[in-house]
């Protein structure tokens, strides 16, 4: 507590009430989580009045509960009282707590599945354990197949040996109507995959994979979409490397611009995976693949320099990278760089069509191709599992497609 209160009595005067012998024990875990001195202070005050109005309503801390947290905040509001930014995740950050002290219970699990939604459980294990799906994959798979089989059997019984494929046509049908064409491939082949498993644990008899209907769909149809060289380092020089902040953004987008990872495998690096004596490090990619790439000394130097001056010191985590703010925590999915593309971008004055991180991995690839790479080695870099993957990247080899470009007939006028 004295990290963030100066006079000791100040603490004294705080432990009232049910919650007082705890707030020493939550000042650490904010203290722990970096928080800046000012947003515990207000945390902590916080907890002490909270803990005040248990007291005055003779709650135990044993008894608190969120609801309890719910009605506080809104006596607050009828109150009038000082809003708080944050006042609802500081109180679930000392539920949290006293749940791991075990001072009050851990919530049961009341909400009792539906029949669609435990045959859906059992499809993610199935695709998690059997088949080695992302958690993106699976959670795009599971919302089809829910809402595949909400329209069939409503919340009653999930009869599947009654499923015929007039249920399955009429459900692509509808939904495929839409505009969105990558989003119906997605579903059928997501509802492909759950017919092969029911069928194949014994709950259907018939193929109803092959009567899911195809969408179109015209191979290399488009071009993948990358920035120039110019712009990809004009991306990287408007990282302010001067703060905490710059320099994760700069260590990430090298990753993203000189190995072409996936913004998941990005946010899934831990510092076990950095190998300094070998110059290399482990991705963990789609499927549960791992993979060893070389560090060049850029990127080497880049994720040094964040790791010396710019990760969150004391810190339990072990993951690379970092949230910019607390708690301290590693990020949490491709969304998040995601997000530290979008703001990269718009920091460079950079207008994309497309503004993931997908975006430096496509041109990586373009720019490898450019310079010489043939397809077999870009696909080895990027860890494309098959070559019409890669293959896609010859559309952008203009001068090798200018050689089998025929003649206009007559000549050019």
């Amino acid at each position: 507590m004295n990290q963030f209160f100066s006079d000791p009595q100040t603490f004294v005067r705080l432990q009232v009430g049910p919650l007082g012998a705890y707030l020493e024990p939550y000042a650490a875990r904010l203290h722990a989580q970096q928080f800046a001195r000012a947003s515990a202070r207000e945390q902590i005050r916080l907890v002490a009045h909270f803990s005040r109005w248990l007291d005055q309503r003779q709650i135990t801390a044993g008894q608190v509960t969120p609801q309890h947290a719910q009605d506080y905040l809104r006596v607050r509001t009828r109150q009038g009282t000082r809003r708080i930014n944050g006042a609802a995740a500081a109180l679930t950050r000392l539920l949290d707590l006293l749940r791991a002290m075990a001072i009050i219970a851990a919530p049961p699990d009341q909400a009792v599945p539906t029949p669609a939604a435990r045959v859906v459980g059992e499809f993610d294990r199935y695709l998690q354990h059997e088949r080695g799906l992302a958690v993106a994959t699976r959670i795009c798979y599971r919302a089809f197949v829910s809402q595949f089989l909400t329209e069939r059997f409503a919340a009653g019984p999930v009869e599947l040996s009654c499923l015929r494929a007039a249920d399955v046509t009429t459900f692509v049908h509808r939904h495929a109507a839409r505009p969105a064409r990558k989003r119906a491939q997605l579903m059928t082949t997501a509802l492909r995959a759950f017919l092969r498993f029911v069928r194949q644990r014994g709950d259907i008899t018939l193929d109803l994979a092959a009567a899911v209907p195809a969408v179109a769909n015209w191979s290399f149809s488009t071009l993948p979409r990358g920035l120039p060289p110019d712009h990809v380092q004009r991306v990287l020089a408007h990282c302010d490397q001067e703060t905490a902040v710059g320099r994760r953004d700069f260590a990430i987008l090298l990753l993203l611009a000189r190995l072409g990872v996936r913004a998941g495998e990005v946010a899934a690096l831990t510092l076990e995976d950095l190998d300094w004596q070998a110059g290399h490090l482990t991705v963990h990619g789609k499927g549960g693949c791992v993979a060893q790439l070389p560090l060049p000394h850029d990127v080497g130097s880049a994720l040094a320099a964040y790791l010396q001056h710019g990760r969150p010191r004391g810190t339990t985590s072990r993951g690379v990278f970092m949230c910019g703010r607390a708690p301290a925590v590693s990020l949490k999915g491709q969304q998040t760089v995601g997000s530290i593309v979008r703001r990269a971008l718009a920091r460079a004055g950079i207008t994309s069509p497309h503004k993931g991180a997908h975006l430096f991995r496509h041109s990586l690839a373009t720019e490898l191709l450019r310079q010489g790479a043939s397809l077999t080695e870009i696909g080895e870099l990027l860890r494309h599992r098959s070559p019409q993957t890669t293959a896609l990247y010859a559309k952008v080899d203009l001068a090798a497609l200018r050689t089998l470009a025929m003649a206009w007939p007559g000549g050019v006028r």
